[in-house]
């Protein structure tokens, strides 16, 4: 026992470090056009990150990972996305996985963590949210609602030393197969949920899978309770059947939380410039992530030239920022670097006001209007 004590001690740390890491640490240098326009930005939001899938603690200002409370409060960000991981498998790849193995069993073995079910691993990582919450002295907060978000918004009018987060998951998966989670979670602050994640899954097919597949008839009646609890429907990873059959039987705005496009980066991951069209058409948002294998890139200018192939596509008031921070995968910055996104908009020519959209307004805009 006292050996398995000290395998949760130091094992997760290790890990945690070999999984997320940022090519240039932090202090981040920006043009003063960039900065001023950074510092003077209304609202600035990120639609993912994984950081509750370790056992890091957020309230701390960590030497590694890319995302905690303290650094969210110096980069000044209004909301992250907390999404949360059940399930990957082993040798997970961006081309063709099974669910047949996991990788979080041992994970969580060496956190000392539950491992019983998917849908429990949730709901863990759904209460350390909500702990950092009630252990900030009030400088963080849990969104679940509109009323809770536009509270929220009207103190940090008057307070920027508060930020705030909501939780979605990544994979239906963590349902284990009953739709009665879907309630279940959202009993437990869920506010958007992706159908699947690097396999397939009973609700249908990965863009990681094998059978790609569209919906099935349990996938149909999650989509279908999602859309009653106003839950946000997020069709990153899916495969592009199962996003066509969501587009076609949701009459919600659709969000596609971490991704790239093909226009930019083309692979299986990726939105095609039809699945874009449908997500705007939709009302929903693109939310460009900031790693390699999503922009083609390993620089900030990479997400910056998918954000312009999107906008120049269908305008600017569907694109976001989707980072996958601390999602097992190398980027250039920490979230306190999002300036250095500034700084290549502006080499793009996009104007303040797009900035403004870009970097969150849109995000605020649409959490108004799509929070239960």
């Amino acid at each position: 026992m006292a050996i398995y004590y000290m395998v949760t001690l130091i094992v997760p740390k290790i890990v945690d470090k070999d999984h997320n890491k940022i090519r240039e640490k932090a202090p981040y240098t920006v043009s003063d056009k960039a900065n001023t326009i950074y510092n003077s930005l209304d609202f600035i939001a990120d639609m993912h990150c994984d950081a509750l899938l370790w056992k890091r603690n957020l309230l701390k200002d960590n030497d590694y990972g890319q995302v905690d409370i303290p650094k969210m409060l110096r980069a000044n960000v209004g909301i992250q996305a907390f999404t949360i991981v059940t399930k990957s498998p082993k040798g997970q790849n961006f081309d063709k996985n099974t669910g047949g193995s996991d990788n979080i069993t041992s994970l969580y073995l060496a956190q000392g963590r539950p491992t019983n079910n998917l849908t429990k691993r949730a709901i863990y990582q759904c209460e350390a949210l909500f702990d950092f919450a009630k252990k900030s002295d009030g400088k963080f907060r849990v969104i679940t609602s509109s009323l809770d978000f536009k509270a929220y918004l009207s103190d940090k009018e008057n307070n920027k030393n508060i930020t705030a987060g909501f939780l979605g998951v990544e994979g239906a998966h963590a349902l284990d197969g009953k739709l009665k989670n879907v309630q279940l979670l959202f009993d437990n602050g869920v506010r958007m949920m992706a159908a699947t994640h690097f396999f397939d899954n009973k609700l249908g097919g990965s863009a990681h899978g094998v059978n790609g597949e569209g919906l099935t008839d349990f996938g149909r009646q999650v989509i279908t309770k999602m859309d009653e609890l106003n839950m946000i429907i997020d069709i990153a990873h899916c495969s592009p059947k199962m996003v066509d059959d969501i587009i076609k039987l949701t009459k919600r705005p659709i969000v596609s939380s971490h991704t790239g496009v093909k226009g930019t980066c083309d692979n299986v991951r990726n939105l095609s410039d039809n699945q874009i069209k449908a997500i705007a058409n939709s009302g929903g948002l693109i939310s460009i992530a900031m790693f390699e294998q999503a922009v083609c890139g390993i620089d900030a200018a990479a997400t910056a030239n998918a954000i312009k192939y999107t906008v120049d596509l269908v305008g600017v008031d569907y694109v976001a920022l989707g980072s996958d921070f601390d999602g097992s995968v190398t980027v250039p910055f920490d979230v306190t670097g999002l300036p250095l996104i500034v700084e290549e908009l502006i080499n793009l020519d996009f104007t303040e006001e797009e900035i403004q959209k870009i970097m969150g307004a849109n995000v605020k805009e649409f959490l108004l209007l799509n929070l239960p």
